[in-house]
């Protein structure tokens, strides 16, 4: 064990940092909150300076005094103040039952006032405990400790995180060994932020701050929590939460809500704590619309900007014209914090817009997951993102600093997909075990180790041999108590798209049934967006066999929801992302080994896959299914470890040219020109044509391009 730190605000920061030194002296364990809860009373919202909770000494919440008493009334401000303190500690605290011992707390409260200086004596009557900063570790030895189990409460308490438990009782739950009763267990074993999760949520620097996490990391809750936060330590500030999937509405308006009841006993004021749709609708403002307004611009829409920049740089274009307008007239900054969920999929010029409308110091948060980025290959650089200033240095830099609130933090641990599953997900992703070699890697090998891989062989080095598993600290035991490897991660294949939907829509009926799954449980994921309709239709009507109604999200329900009670709930790839399901199918996994563009593809099974949140079902039909089957199979007869070279700078630059994405007309020249050579080998195999009877010319070329592949290794 070991003391941590979280850095929020505090209002004498010299005084808290001294506290921690002078605690750091006394606790081995437990954490150090600065600025950090935000409590209501009945009168008036109560700031706590800083919060020490741990076993050795249970909960200690402190108030840094601005000046020293001298006289009784003096006194009497700084006794109220520490009395208002603890009734607020107290009420919030005494709605947990499990901090309770029949009426009363099951521990003791401690309230310390610190001052600069050695203070005349406190007045008799005065509850508490007050003292010089220097004195502060002696008066703190005296407390007593609290077990183990009242501290893993107490922190859950403190850091919000009992809200997140599901409202879902799951009354109907009858068989023990269920998948449903599982579902139960797992729920509730989700109680506490991690170190890093809590200081994601809770810091938040005097300026930018990147979030990087796998997915199921919790970034979304602790964009949430960071926004709750943010709000009831100043309700006057106007903070915006973007993002770019409309299905998260739902799920970021109910976290917020409860975030904020648990600091204000209040709902938010939305007018001031405002969630945005990156770019927004005709019936819902946006992130792009509200800055287009506010500098007097005319917002466009996705018609407008099809027609203008092309279905796949719509949102970049309209981002760069209102860029490009603003640059000429700058525009007063209106919001005094933004904070950015699925980062990965917003251009560069989005984030500079966001930067022009951010009030100074430009608390911007993003985070993402850079394999979540469904068009390309990773996540651009902070030069990239916010460019760079007229003497070349770059706009944003995000330096971690001791003794400060971090500016880049990264989420080790995954919470939402077992570990088969996520090894799984990233093995596809990159095609580690395709047989043509992989298709994608990161630029930074060592962000495996940040990602929470453990290296058993090799090393994390460019043109490095290793092998990896998921490390220990990287999961939760609940996966490994409750879930069965083999159950958890299932590949099936079929011979065409029939047989495929019957025996999912079987296996559907067995988990409402026998499973004592819900609805809303589950979820069918289709890879591809366009032909989403038509495909759905199709496998609705198998579910109807069973007497199950479906719904595709965004069609048969609001574009702001994924699920709805009663109805399975069927999403594209992009309605998908950012939510998740106990249980998920992956309906037509061939999609990800077909045609070109293999980096977007990869990433869509890659997002598909780590939707789930305790099983997985990737299926897919005809012969292309065959090569995603072998890399899955390979996964776990390697004991899901993951065992490859890692490529070269020079390597990566190849993959990126080889599979980048491709425009129509580029698909188009490729499939004129396959078919060109598949006849001209054809007419060579027949014997139809010589060699000879080719131009000169045209000889030269191939024979001469040919010699390059093969002294480059391409085959």
């Amino acid at each position: 064990m070991s003391v941590q730190t979280i850095y929020g605000e505090t209002r004498n920061r010299d005084i808290a940092l001294e506290l921690e030194v002078q605690l750091k002296t006394l606790v081995t364990e437990g954490t150090i909150y600065l600025g950090y809860p935000v409590l209501a009373s009945a009168d008036k919202t109560v700031y706590v300076d800083a919060l020490l909770v741990g076993q050795e000494h249970g909960l200690v919440a402190f108030q840094l005094a601005e000046g020293v008493p001298a006289t009784i009334d003096d006194w009497s401000k700084y006794v109220m103040e520490q009395d208002r303190l603890f009734g607020a500690l107290e009420s919030h605290l005494g709605r947990h039952d499990t901090l309770r011992r029949g009426r009363r707390l099951s521990f003791d409260i401690q309230t310390v006032t610190v001052f600069s200086a050695i203070p005349t004596p406190a007045p008799a009557t005065a509850e508490g405990a007050y003292c010089e900063i220097g004195h502060v570790a002696k008066v703190v030895a005296a407390f007593p400790a609290i077990d183990e189990g009242v501290e893993k409460a107490l922190q859950a308490a403190i850091q919000r995180v009992t809200t997140i438990k599901p409202a879902k009782r799951r009354d109907k739950v009858i068989d023990d060994g269920s998948r449903g009763a599982v579902l139960k267990k797992i729920e509730k074993g989700i109680a506490n932020l991690d170190e890093w999760q809590k200081r994601a949520a809770i810091e938040t620097p005097e300026g930018p701050q990147r979030v990087r996490g796998l997915a199921g990391s919790g970034k979304t809750i602790v964009l949430a929590l960071k926004a709750a936060y943010l709000h009831a330590q100043h309700p006057d500030w106007r903070v915006a939460v973007t993002f770019w999937s409309r299905a998260l509405y739902q799920q970021l308006e109910d976290l917020v809500t409860r975030f904020s009841f648990e600091h204000s006993n209040d709902k938010p004021d939305f007018s001031r704590l405002q969630l945005l749709h990156g770019w927004g609708s005709s019936s819902r403002d946006g992130m792009y619309t509200t800055m287009a307004r506010a500098a007097d611009a005319p917002p466009r829409d996705f018609n407008y900007a099809r027609s203008t920049f092309g279905s796949g740089d719509a949102f970049k274009g309209v981002c760069a014209e209102l860029l490009a307008l603003t640059s000429q007239n700058p525009p007063q900054p209106i919001f005094d914090a933004v904070l950015i969920d699925e980062a990965q999929d917003f251009p560069p010029e989005f984030f500079q817009l966001v930067y022009r409308f951010t009030k100074d110091p430009k608390r911007i948060v993003w985070a993402f997951d850079e394999l979540q980025k469904l068009s390309e290959a990773a996540m651009p650089s902070t030069r990239e993102l916010f460019g760079t200033t007229h003497t070349g240095d770059d706009v944003v830099t995000i330096t971690n600093k001791e003794g400060e609130a971090r500016r880049d933090i990264v989420l080790p641990v995954c919470y939402r997909n077992s570990p088969w599953a996520l090894v799984t997900a990233h093995a596809v992703g990159l095609g580690i075990y395709r047989e043509a070699g992989l298709v994608q890697h990161f630029d930074d090998p060592q962000l495996w180790d940040e990602i929470g891989y453990h290296v058993l062989e090799g090393a994390l080095e460019p043109g490095s041999w290793v092998r990896m598993e998921r490390s220990r600290t990287s999961y939760p035991d609940f996966f490994l108590d409750l879930l069965d490897e083999k159950d958890a991660v299932v590949l099936q294949t079929f011979a065409d798209e029939t047989e495929q939907d019957l025996w999912v829509a079987e296996q559907i009926a067995v988990n409402l049934d026998k499973d004592e799954l819900e609805h809303d449980d589950i979820l069918v994921v289709l890879p591809e967006a366009y032909t989403s309709k038509r495909r759905s239709w199709r496998f609705s009507e198998r579910l109807q066999r069973y007497g199950i109604d479906s719904h595709l999200a965004g069609v048969g329900s609001s574009v702001d929801e994924l699920f709805v009670q009663e109805s399975v709930a069927i999403a594209n790839i992009f309605r998908a992302k950012g939510n998740e399901a106990p249980m998920v199918y992956v309906l037509d996994s061939q999609y990800a080994a077909q045609g070109t563009n293999q980096i977007t593809r990869r990433n869509t099974l890659f997002t598909a896959i780590t939707r789930s949140r305790a099983w997985v079902r990737i299926c897919g039909f005809g012969s292309h299914i065959d090569e995603i089957a072998k890399e899955v199979k390979t996964v776990r007869a390697h004991d899901f470890h993951l065992q490859f070279t890692i490529p070269t700078m020079e390597e990566l630059a190849d993959l990126r040219r080889i599979h980048r994405d491709r425009t129509g007309a580029e698909v188009a020249s490729v499939k004129r020109a396959t078919r060109n050579i598949r006849e001209l080998l054809t007419a060579f195999e027949r014997d139809e044509i010589d060699l000879d009877d080719l131009p000169p010319d045209l000889r030269t070329r191939l024979l001469k391009l040919m010699r390059q592949e093969l002294e480059n290794g391409s085959y």
